[in-house]
């Protein structure tokens, strides 16, 4: 059977639930075709490869743990990426890594999975992603690990964090000695289980999508040179001159220190620019201001509370500046009441007290009441990021709002796996370039109506495509599988009565029952079959004839 592990009841949280309760027990390798795999309860890892249905061979062993999995109270699940065509990453579940090298997998003559690395990594992860890339003239193999791990500052939430670990292992060759060893270890943090996390195929970033953010752990020595950073940042916070204005003029209020008298002060006016300076130091405020002023007007005075008080008459009078001086932001405007209500006015016609008061107009532009129940999901802001490798900072952000995360599909193996987000009522799926910043996602295909189909579904599981796009396919937790056709054309005429109209294409759905009374474990799509992996069972279900 299936090496299935149950959450323990310090599993709790939906993130536990999503990482572990939710995870797909069926590895498909996409490098060769209808290849996919499980490890069952020896710590085998069995391959069932089909290259005809009418010679089905049974699953077969191609690798054996060294570890007794039952011997560990905490573990996980066993977890299995393929990288490349001859290279596997894989975990027991207990917190230890194994890098293999398979050869070339699917044929037994060539297929023996060797050890090249093999290491203990902490507490217990599954592997979440994996790519293997040459740097510098070595071989480099980098790895996502997800782990939930128990957050003691964490009092207010559900008292657990996600963390990311990249580690790189990178080929280390001494005296004609070829090893494998640790290069790099970086740690990202989150309070969510990201719904897709992907390192790009040179290995220079990463991309996650996520409802809550992430963020690098940094070392200590980082740290430091943060902390100065935000030294410098708390500095620049308090403003170094307050401003207001009327229709006609502008009052700047600039903190003085105790010892500046008079004498010292010198400011400039012009039609253009202000220059204020105090004793012999360089210029406190300077630069062209936002409009022009009637410069022989303008006055400045010494306030009782050590405070320098500069008024500028407005040359044009009315319009409202929206800067004192051009580009500088260390001065805070600072607005009065009778502004403020004046603004509010003027703004007044672009609301309404009314949810949606003319409901008559031809678009209302979207009435919350059409959307069902099902339509309404928990998380209504995952964002999509991209992180730089070196700098370790956020390169790109897209707020995806109410773009649903469906699931993820790996459509070529070279490339990183393609997301599928919810677009009104389409699936759309999108395929991440890293290397193309001018087309860093690519919309690649559309299901129609896929989104809102999917939404009606409460037990849904797993949803998966093929990597062709001629299906999309979901599975519930028990028995049923549903399977969405493309449209393809139809060989006889068919009229849509409504409408009058000779219908040219048919989307098909079919429904498929498993004889099955276990949970649906594991779920894969290829362009001709769904795999479906229950505890004891495989089923193989035919979608698409070969031809």
């Amino acid at each position: 059977a299936v090496a299935e592990v149950k959450l323990r009841d310090d599993q709790y949280t939906l993130d536990h639930m999503r990482a572990f309760g939710m995870y797909n027990y069926l590895h498909l390798d996409s490098w060769y075709q209808d290849s996919v795999y499980y490890v069952d309860q020896f710590g085998r890892v069995m391959n069932l490869s089909v290259t005809l249905d009418t010679a089905l061979q049974k699953p077969r062993e191609v690798f054996r743990l060294p570890t007794d999995l039952t011997a560990c109270d905490n573990r996980l699940c066993a977890s299995v990426h393929f990288l490349s065509s001859t290279w596997v990453t894989l975990s027991d579940g207990t917190g230890r890594l194994y890098l293999i090298k398979s050869g070339k997998r699917g044929n037994s003559a060539s297929e023996k999975w060797e050890i090249v690395f093999n290491e203990e990594l902490g507490s217990p992860f599954i592997i979440a992603h994996s790519v293997s890339f040459v740097k510098s003239d070595r071989h480099s193999v980098a790895v996502l690990l997800l782990r939930v791990e128990k957050d003691e500052s964490d009092t207010k939430g559900s008292g657990f964090h996600v963390t990311l670990e990249w580690v790189t292992i990178a080929e280390v060759s001494k005296e004609g000695d070829h090893r494998y060893e640790i290069f790099k270890r970086r740690v990202l943090q989150g309070k969510s289980v990201p719904h897709y996390a992907a390192i790009e195929p040179s290995g220079d970033g990463l991309m996650i999508v996520s409802y809550k953010p992430f963020k690098f752990m940094q070392g200590e020595n980082d740290q430091l040179e943060e902390n100065d950073n935000e030294k410098t940042t708390n500095e620049k916070k308090d403003p170094l001159y307050y401003w207001q204005q009327s229709e006609d003029d502008v009052t700047v209020t600039v903190h003085i220190p105790q010892d500046i008298t008079k004498d010292d002060i010198k400011v400039r006016f012009s039609p253009d620019n202000i220059c204020v300076t105090l004793k012999d130091q360089p210029p406190l405020m300077e630069g062209k201001l936002y409009s022009s002023v009637d410069h022989e007007s303008c006055t400045w005075i010494i306030r009782d509370n050590k405070s320098l008080e500069i008024s500028l008459i407005k040359k044009n009078e009315g319009p409202r500046w929206p800067e004192l001086i051009v580009g500088d932001t260390r001065g805070e405007f600072i607005m009065d009441a009778s502004q403020c209500s004046e603004i509010t006015e003027s703004l007044m016609h672009l609301t309404s007290e009314v949810m949606n008061p003319d409901p008559e107009k031809e678009n209302p532009p979207c009435n919350a009441q059409e959307l069902e129940e099902c339509d309404a999901f928990l998380e209504d802001s995952a964002s999509l990021c991209r992180f730089d490798g070196d700098t370790l900072k956020v390169t790109h952000v897209i707020h995806l709002g109410s773009n649903q995360y469906l699931f993820s599909v790996v459509v070529d193996p070279r490339e990183m796996p393609c997301f599928c987000l919810r677009h009104d009522v389409d699936a759309l799926l999108w395929q991440p370039h890293a290397d193309q910043p001018e087309n860093m996602w690519e919309h690649i295909a559309t299901f129609n109506a896929l989104g809102y189909v999917q939404a009606s579904k409460q037990d849904k599981k797993f949803m998966a495509c093929a990597p062709d796009y001629s299906y999309a396919a979901l599975c519930e937790c028990l028995r049923r599988v549903f399977i969405y056709r493309q449209p393809t054309p139809l060989s006889t005429v068919l009229y849509n009565r409504k409408e009058g109209r000779q219908v040219g294409q048919v989307a098909k759905q079919l429904v498929a029952t498993l004889e099955a009374n276990d949970p649906i474990l594991g779920f894969q799509a290829t362009r001709e079959r769904l795999f479906v992996l229950t505890t004891k069972t495989l089923f193989l279900i035919k979608v698409n004839s070969g031809n």
